[in-house]
């Protein structure tokens, strides 16, 4: 395993954080045996920094991590775990939340305590609340030892947010098609130069990039490179080549994931790619940018939908639609999975209401409502009914 440090401090952390925010799952709950397998078995290969956060899972990520790093494994890791920002509305909130953490963790101290979700606006309602006093106070007590946020908005925002107090971490997104979306490749190196140490969350887009069958156009330029690193593979050493970055977060939840990641994490130094695999992992996002009609990473912070509307799902099949073609299956694909005949509970972009309740949740500014009504118009034409009929045909519902 390869490890960079920390600035702020010199704490040696792995290049490869393991993200609570995709454990496995079975019968819709956190499949325990899976996943404190697969993490303590990370832990024993190297990994040494751990996230998770209040809402991941509905709730029971940070439950589930205290049990999974019990026997010892706490000791061996780093914990990072966030405020949720967009529940806190008092001083005392702040509070109320850090204890109800430090419990539901079984900790006595959060290493890495981040901010949730910052941009330019909840910093804005959030700093006149008394947040960094927040912080000062559980730094100064012994609750958290690192002050940190991850951000979702504007370069400006996140320029703002930095210059506010000295931060001894951040969390951004990044990849190679996010380099100037958000805080971008600009504001990795302003982090840097502050001496801000940056984890990075999304490498690999929501797993989109690492998909082991990319769209054909995708796969025509990886195998031009002439050896066998899957796209995962590329899209990890893309962010590890930064020298800036100190942990890249992968939200493993296959055990060949973590097996692959953990090779990777054994190699993957900074300023190692060449130039010719630069040009070409940039000509991939280019071929991205072209086929994919949604900037969704799945991550499911807009749900609940008041209207039921199964959100990152749409997009998720709207994307395959455009990255994949055959429009027929992807069609098929869209009932099965939004009609309800296995959920029980329908999901169909046309559900929505406008309510507006998902724009302030999306990390990324999405505009959901006016994306969901192209899917409806993609996959909810006249023929519906009789998609729905042939599925439940299939299904042997009659």
């Amino acid at each position: 395993m390869l490890y960079r440090s920390m600035p702020a401090n010199g704490d040696r952390l792995s290049i490869l954080g393991f993200g609570c925010m995709r454990l496995p799952v079975k019968d819709g709950r956190i499949d325990e045996t899976r996943a404190t397998r697969q993490i303590r078995h990370a832990i024993d290969s190297g990994v040494n920094y751990v996230d998770t956060a209040w809402p991941y899972h509905g709730g029971q990520s940070e439950p589930f991590l205290a049990r999974a790093l019990a026997g010892g494994y706490r000791k061996k890791v780093k914990l990072a775990t966030k405020l949720p920002s967009w529940m806190v509305h008092t001083r005392a909130d702040m509070d109320r939340f850090l204890d109800l953490q430090l419990e539901r963790l079984d900790t006595a101290c959060i290493d890495y305590y981040l901010v949730h979700g910052l941009n330019r606006s909840h910093w804005e309602r959030l700093a006149p609340l008394g947040l960094l006093e927040f912080l000062d106070r559980a730094k100064s007590s012994g609750k958290i030892a690192n002050a940190g946020f991850s951000f979702h908005g504007e370069l400006a925002g996140f320029k703002q947010i930095l210059d506010a107090r000295p931060w001894a971490f951040c969390q951004i997104q990044y990849n190679f098609l996010d380099e100037e979306h958000q805080a971008g490749t600009e504001g990795l190196r302003y982090a840097a130069s502050k001496g801000v140490g940056v984890i990075v969350m999304q490498p690999l887009r929501g797993g989109m990039l690492g998909l082991p069958s990319p769209p054909p156009a995708i796969a025509a330029i990886w195998e031009q490179a002439g050896n066998s690193r899957t796209p995962a593979a590329w899209a990890l050493r893309w962010v590890w080549n930064h020298p800036e970055v100190i942990v890249a977060l992968s939200g493993m939840n296959e055990e060949s994931q973590v097996e692959e990641n953990l090779a990777l994490a054994r190699r993957a130094r900074a300023d190692s790619l060449t130039a010719a695999e630069l040009d070409m992992i940039r000509r991939v996002a280019r071929a991205y940018r072209d086929l994919m009609r949604v900037g969704c990473t799945g991550c499911g912070y807009c749900k609940p939908c008041p209207s039921a509307v199964a959100i990152p799902d749409c997009f998720e099949v709207y994307n395959h639609l455009h990255m994949f073609g055959n429009a027929t299956g992807a069609g098929f694909v869209y009932v099965l999975r939004m009609s309800g005949l296995i959920s029980g509970q329908a999901g169909y972009a046309s559900q929505c209401t406008r309510c507006g309740e998902c724009l302030d949740k999306c990390p990324q500014s999405l505009q959901i409502p006016d994306l969901l009504e192209l899917v409806a118009a993609e996959f909810e034409g006249g023929d519906l009914k009789a998609r729905e009929a042939l599925v439940r045909q299939a299904m042997g519902l009659g």
